[in-house]
């Protein structure tokens, strides 16, 4: 059920992300193009913006899915087995404690911000843009959790998760 559950988060970040670069990228060439006729866009640098940190929050979550982000197996490998997995259990509780705070920072963020909205696009709540932090910070943790049982076999068998 994790390998399934894994596998369809994987698969709709990669389609989140491929559906946000595609829009930056498109954004950034019309831009180019508008302001090379003399008519730049009002909106442009905001939403670009926007669109980066999103890309950042769910290229993370993606990450975390795969055990992509830095890490230190080699050094993890040489500790000795029984002292490794609690090396392994601390980092875990560390890293998922942190984006619970994050997460709950995010929400306070979102009550803080009611009421604003873009400045260059004001139908465009500033709530939605910055929705991301909590909604990131969950994914991450969700992609952290469905990545341990996979990634404990790993270490505790010796392997490095490095390819």
């Amino acid at each position: 059920m994790t390998g399934a559950l894994s596998r369809g988060l994987g698969r709709t970040l990669e389609w989140i992300l491929i559906t946000l670069m595609v829009s930056l990228t498109a954004l950034v060439v019309i831009a180019v193009i508008f302001r090379k006729s003399g008519a730049s866009l009002s909106f442009y640098d905001e939403v670009a913006s926007v669109l980066l940190a999103w890309i950042t929050y769910y290229g993370a979550a993606l990450a975390a899915l795969r055990r992509k982000h830095i890490g230190f197996d080699a050094v993890l490998l040489s500790i000795p087995m029984p002292v490794r997995m609690w090396f392994v259990a601390i980092g875990e509780v560390l890293v998922i404690a942190f984006f619970i705070l994050m997460a709950w920072a995010g929400f306070r963020v979102l009550d803080v911000l009611q009421g604003e909205t873009l400045v260059s696009l004001t139908w465009v709540p500033v709530q939605l843009t910055q929705s991301i932090i909590p909604v990131g910070a969950i994914l991450f943790i969700l992609a952290e959790l469905l990545s341990l049982p996979a990634y404990w076999r790993q270490i505790a068998a010796g392997q490095s998760s490095e390819h």
